[in-house]
């Protein structure tokens, strides 16, 4: 796997209504996301505003660099709940089972898919999920661009469903987010990952 992402450097942030989003993500300041292909940060830097010092953003990625801009920000603005990790999350995400609340994975899962890498990455997903955990998937709707991936590596809701299916993740809802992307949300079945016995 190459030690930095097809899309490194892009954020599909600038193309949705972010109203909607952290609507629908309906997080709390108590809260705990994993940002999952955070790149620079758009996307976590927004959460920002919605999770507070009594929660946790960890935000993991790839992209080495992309990461330290980061991380290099959130301290510069103060943002201690922001937690960064330059990792493959398809191999180990270096966080405990069952601490995460929500789960975002940002224009990231078509191309996990295309590097087949996504089970790995689901499964850790799965992992670090609190039982009835919350995945929250934003994807280029299947048509031409641009913006977006090349019509081919999209994925349609209905693909995104079925690849999550096979790790224990539910339907919960869908809307779009502008004419080009939309977001599906998933609940973990609380009996998915077996867990270890204290």
């Amino acid at each position: 796997m190459p030690t930095q992402p097809a899309g490194a450097g892009k954020s599909s942030f600038g193309y949705i209504d972010g109203a909607t989003l952290f609507r629908c993500l309906a997080l709390r300041p108590d809260h705990v996301l994993l940002d999952l292909g955070c790149g620079a940060g758009n996307y976590t830097f927004a959460a920002a505003d919605h999770i507070q010092a009594a929660g946790a953003i960890h935000a993991v990625d790839l992209w080495a660099e992309g990461v330290a801009a980061l991380q290099t920000r959130a301290r510069r603005e103060g943002l201690h709940q922001i937690q960064t990790h330059a990792v493959d999350a398809s191999k180990a995400l270096p966080l405990n089972d069952d601490v995460v609340d929500v789960c975002l994975m940002a224009t990231v899962l078509h191309d996990l898919v295309t590097d087949g890498t996504h089970k790995g990455a689901l499964g850790e997903v799965a992992r670090v999920l609190k039982p009835g955990g919350r995945l929250a998937v934003v994807e280029f709707e299947k048509e031409g661009g641009p913006p977006g991936p090349p019509r081919h590596i999209r994925l349609a809701p209905a693909e995104v469903a079925e690849l999550l299916a096979a790790h224990g993740f539910t339907p919960a809802g869908q809307t779009g987010l502008s004419p080009h992307l939309y977001l599906a949300l998933f609940d973990l079945k609380a009996d998915t990952v077996e867990r270890s016995a204290p």
